[in-house]
């Protein structure tokens, strides 16, 4: 099983069909997207169908420049940790002993280790938050989601604020891990998610079911220097 093949019917939906024809005349018109047409569908080329392990889903892209690459919650190298990912990491110094922040926000090498970073909406409008809400997006997300919860097993879902949540619906409990609470950004992170330990839970719950644990720790890119964070 794989992506496209499992994901071919669904693209070829009116619907869908309709929203990239939606993306396509807004980009002609002037409109600036992201993430460019070429990284929409990062996470699924990083984290192949079969190697998923965990499922950390997110709102919508970054609407800044340079931010959004098709992985939520992550930022392309150079770019400042945004507020939600420095909470995050701020939990993985508390959760998983010895990590380190790194100086960067790229978190491909997570992909590579099995985490599908998933937004419920893949593009969105320069600065314009949700711009993209409700053009199908969350039909497909749907989609993706109710094909991990019945083509897989032992799949760790992360669902952190209400949008994400909302997709747990399609999520068998007796097959899968679901772990809940809220956004990490900084108008709610202090409600519940800075000591949610769900990094080590999930590895926890890997373990238990013979898989083997995410490397939560990412490296310093040497090329790149300090990056605040903001």
């Amino acid at each position: 099983m794989n992506w496209n093949n499992l994901l071919k019917a669904e693209q070829q939906q009116d619907y869908f069909q309709a929203m990239l024809k939606n993306i396509a005349d807004e980009r002609a018109q002037g409109i600036t997207i992201f993430p460019s047409d070429d990284e929409i569908f990062t996470a699924f080329s990083l984290t192949p169908f079969e190697q998923v392990k965990v499922v950390i889903l997110g709102q919508d892209p970054y609407h800044g420049d340079g931010q959004a690459h098709g992985l939520s919650f992550s930022v392309k190298p150079g770019v400042k940790v945004p507020p939600s990912l420095a909470n995050m990491y701020k939990e993985l110094n508390t959760d998983i002993e010895g990590f380190k922040t790194p100086n960067h926000g790229c978190l491909s090498s997570w992909a590579k280790q099995g985490v599908l970073l998933l937004n419920t909406v893949l593009t969105v409008r320069k600065a314009n938050a949700h711009s993209h809400a409700k053009l199908g997006w969350e039909t497909y997300t749907d989609k993706v989601i109710e094909l991990l919860n019945e083509q897989s097993n032992g799949v760790v879902f992360m669902l952190w604020g209400s949008h994400a949540q909302k997709k747990g619906k399609f999520i068998d409990t007796e097959k899968h891990c679901v772990l809940s609470t809220v956004h990490p950004s900084p108008l709610s992170a202090y409600r519940g998610f800075l000591g949610c330990k769900h990094f080590s839970k999930a590895n926890d719950y890997l373990i238990n079911n013979k898989q083997t644990a995410i490397n939560w720790q990412l490296n310093n890119l040497e090329s790149e220097g300090q990056i605040s964070l903001i």
